[in-house]
């Protein structure tokens, strides 16, 4: 019967690999955890808004989506989009909140290559820029072009930790001129 002894110099070598293979999976799995941030999606003529169900093409104004793992959710105007996203229940989801970059598009037909990321946007309120809902927040990714809207429209400019539900509903009540 054969025996195998382990040489003393082999233990500590042995021990460093088994290290450097724990720290490794550990790195990855770490890794996998860390949030995905999802690129926006284009959107149809036949889609329809996650709220309200109306079909988002037919209205003026920048429109939003949420992305996340789960089916991308669409929203006819920015004001629709944050008003689902102040409910509690949907800021526990990982989702990254798209909308348009109104300096880069045309207000009647807003450009998809164009979205931004709602958290850097700057969104200006002001009750003379008609969207499918009614008054809609018009969002901007330079915050020089949000301020120029604000000052010709008599609006102000927010961010979106300013928004809440309560500026959302005093919004909805806003006449158009």
């Amino acid at each position: 019967m054969q025996t195998t002894l382990i040489h003393p110099l082999n233990r500590p070598l042995r021990s460093l690999v088994v290290l450097l293979l724990s720290v490794l999976l550990v790195a990855c799995n770490e890794a996998a955890q860390e949030p995905k941030i999802l690129a926006p999606v284009a959107f149809h003529n036949s889609d329809e808004c996650h709220v309200c169900g109306m079909i988002i093409s037919g209205f003026p104004g920048p429109k939003g989506e949420a992305v996340g793992q789960e089916p991308v959710k669409k929203f006819c105007s920015t004001t629709e989009m944050l008003g689902w996203w102040l409910q509690p229940e949907n800021q526990q989801l990982d989702v990254t909140l798209y909308v348009h970059d109104m300096a880069r598009s045309d207000w009647n037909r807003p450009d998809d290559a164009h979205l931004i990321n709602a958290r850097a946007a700057y969104f200006v309120l002001a009750p003379d820029l008609p969207g499918a809902m009614g008054v809609t927040l018009a969002s901007f990714g330079d915050p020089t072009a949000a301020q120029q809207m604000a000052e010709s429209h008599a609006g102000q400019v927010l961010r979106l930790d300013d928004i809440d539900l309560t500026l959302l509903q005093q919004s909805g009540t806003m006449a158009h001129p």
